[in-house]
């Protein structure tokens, strides 16, 4: 049993013949078939953990309608190719603990097939899931971009504040969050993550140079074999994405994001990419969703120049 719902179809919405997007060309496959793919899309409709504000469960098919509709080509990069869509992770009821443990068993099996999961979320607290079996290949690093930390302890049980603090208890090698905000996350937190060698970078570095800000960041997970990267919408300003369980204001940019998002994935050690908290019950509109597509497009476009 692969864990996973069969994939939706996909269509491009453009009636212009000369248009490409992804509707045209991402296709349905399977864990069989998945190596066939430079990267394959997984749905994670979920937000029994989120701390905040839910929603977060409606993000996979909004994020798939708005990247249906977004065009292939990268400027300085060319079109996007080879993008397989696995359908969703059947999700089981229960505690938060126990969808954990049933998306890590599925998510294992996505990661040996010889493609870069790309999770479409969902809630924050299933990126230690997402991330925790490539724990068991070698020396992983984890990317973040996010106004928080989640590096809560797990005392009640896990939350969307806690995958960083599970991560790292179950033996992450270097952690770097990129957009973190200043009165967002308590003195306890930013502690434990400086005490393990974590880097932390501001929005106001990001503006300065966002390049520059993301390839810090990577520099602090020099070592590793691979690198996992997490996109948290909230790290946007709060009016590109309102639709998020905790929008903060100061955040970075869309430009600013897709710029580092592309860069970052260019990085050939990148073995996953998720986004999360895209919740739109919670916005009037499709900004957040359309950020989060156009997230995935930088992406997918990186990561055919990695590989």
């Amino acid at each position: 049993m692969s864990g996973l719902t069969d994939p939706p179809r996909w269509d491009g919405p453009s009636a212009d013949p000369n248009d490409e997007q992804f509707g045209d060309i991402v296709e349905p496959a399977t864990l069989a078939s998945a190596g066939e793919y430079a990267a394959v899309l997984v749905g994670e409709p979920y937000d029994g953990a989120v701390i905040g504000r839910r929603g977060a469960r409606e993000g996979p098919a909004a994020i798939r309608r708005e990247l249906a509709g977004t065009k292939t080509h990268h400027v300085e990069r060319g079109p996007v190719r080879s993008v397989g869509d696995l359908g969703d992770i059947d999700l089981p009821d229960g505690d938060v603990a126990t969808v954990q443990a049933a998306v890590r068993e599925t998510v294992a099996a996505v990661h040996d097939a010889d493609a870069v999961p790309v999770f479409l979320g969902g809630d924050n607290s299933l990126t230690f899931p997402n991330a925790a079996p490539l724990l068991e290949r070698g020396r992983l690093g984890a990317l973040s971009f996010d106004a928080h930390l989640d590096c809560r302890a797990v005392r009640d049980g896990p939350t969307s504040g806690t995958p960083y603090r599970q991560l790292h208890e179950a033996g992450l090698d270097a952690f770097a969050v990129v957009g973190a905000r200043h009165f967002e996350t308590s003195t306890a937190y930013h502690e434990y993550v400086a005490e393990r060698g974590g880097r932390v970078t501001t929005p106001e570095a990001v503006r300065a140079d966002p390049i520059a800000a993301v390839e810090d960041a990577l520099d602090a997970l020099e070592g590793v074999d691979a690198v996992y990267v997490s996109l948290d919408l909230d790290v946007l300003e709060a009016a590109a994405a309102p639709g998020v369980s905790a929008p903060t204001p100061g955040g970075v940019t869309t430009r600013e994001l897709f710029a580092m998002l592309g860069r970052a994935a260019a990085d050939d050690r990148v073995a996953g990419f998720e986004v999360v908290e895209c919740a739109p019950p919670l916005e009037d509109g499709d900004r957040t969703a359309r950020a989060a597509a156009h997230a995935v497009a930088h992406v997918l476009s990186g990561l055919a120049v990695g590989r």
